[in-house]
């Protein structure tokens, strides 16, 4: 018997989550600037994955010098126009070192998106397990662990972020100390929401009668609680990945991030800042590239939030509701006001 309940249960579960990603992708599809986003977005993730690749076509990697490319009598300008553009060299090259703008361009979307990936994957693991563990723990527990959370979300990050990148050794990888400086700081506000969405999923019948059955808390944290959890987690996630890559190229840009000769699009932008008019794309370009990425990742973790929202297609039909009611109020008084005229008319026939 037990053994047919299950085997009817499985395929339930399966069609509703199948169902409620169909639901999702259709929702998200129908958002035009959140599918052009997604495409950017793919395409820079493509271009960070495939920096090898690509820059092995051009014949060219991030850290070579070439010093006959630059016109040293007029202070390390790159010898010819724009920048120095040619066949060997797709974007230019840098002023005073002539290295390979496309590799370091490249190059840099493998460290900016690594980046704010990885720091945003250790926000959420350490948002989510302090947020349900305060949830779902004793009172003092709860005022615990809740008050270190404020302590974080009032924590300056730029400050805070500056103080430690500045005490590590330099022998530790910098962009992994980046990630994991960053991730550690700014998880508050992601721990609150988790708490807070937690709180209210536990007064719900389902994890009451998980808890009647007998489940442990880990059970019910894991098997009830954490799909719950997934949308607003999943959208505020990806309004963090362009604010954390605005942060590691700010850190980058004050000296205190990724080190040359790691290159990195905030790194670069600190170099490039003097070069502006004898040298203008080799800021426009790492500019451009982190302008184009923070408003596609941007747009994107917008859609995300729409489409994963379960109240935007009611919301849709109630609005869409409301304006037919409204067309058929209009249209039930202009026929109100065409009645009277026919009444009459009527009742002229009637007597006569």
């Amino acid at each position: 018997m037990s053994e047919a309940l299950v085997a009817t249960e499985i395929p339930e579960t399966a069609v509703s989550g199948i169902s409620g990603a169909r639901q999702f992708w259709r929702r998200l599809r129908a958002q035009r600037a959140a599918m052009v986003a997604a495409a950017v977005v793919a395409l820079l993730v493509l271009v960070a994955l495939a920096a090898p690749l690509l820059t092995a076509l051009e014949g060219q990697d991030a850290t070579t010098y070439h010093p006959s490319l630059i016109d040293s009598a007029r202070g390390g300008v790159p010898i010819g126009s724009f920048g120095g553009i040619s066949g060997d060299h797709w974007l230019g090259v840098e002023p005073q070192t002539g290295r390979d703008l496309f590799a370091r361009l490249v190059y840099g979307s493998q460290v900016s998106l690594g980046v704010a990936l990885a720091a945003t994957a250790v926000q959420v693991f350490l948002g989510v397990v302090v947020g349900v563990a305060a949830a779902l723990g004793s009172r003092w527990v709860d005022q615990l662990l809740s008050r270190i959370t404020d302590i974080i979300v009032a924590m300056p990050l730029m400050i805070m972020a500056l103080a430690l990148l500045a005490v590590v050794p330099g022998s530790f990888p910098r962009p992994v100390l980046v990630a994991l400086i960053i991730g550690f700081v700014a998880w508050g506000t992601i721990g609150k929401i988790a708490r807070a969405q937690t709180l209210t999923l536990k007064q719900l019948d389902y994890v009451a009668a998980a808890r009647l059955s007998g489940w442990g808390t880990l059970r019910i944290a894991r098997r009830e609680l954490l799909p719950g959890l997934a949308a607003p987690v999943i959208t505020y996630a990806a309004l963090m990945v362009p604010a954390n890559i605005s942060i590691e190229a700010s850190l980058s840009f004050l000296g205190v991030g990724v080190k040359p000769p790691t290159p990195s699009w905030g790194q670069m932008l600190s170099t490039a800042n003097v070069w502006y008019q004898a040298a203008p794309q080799y800021l426009l370009l790492p500019a451009g590239a982190l302008f184009v990425t923070v408003l596609a990742l941007t747009v994107l973790g917008d859609g995300v939030r729409t489409a994963l929202d379960p109240r935007a297609a009611s919301r849709l039909r109630i609005g869409t509701g409301r304006k037919q009611e409204a067309k058929a109020a209009g249209s039930k008084a202009g026929h109100s006001e065409a009645d009277p005229s026919k009444e009459g008319q009527e009742g002229q026939e009637g007597t006569s």
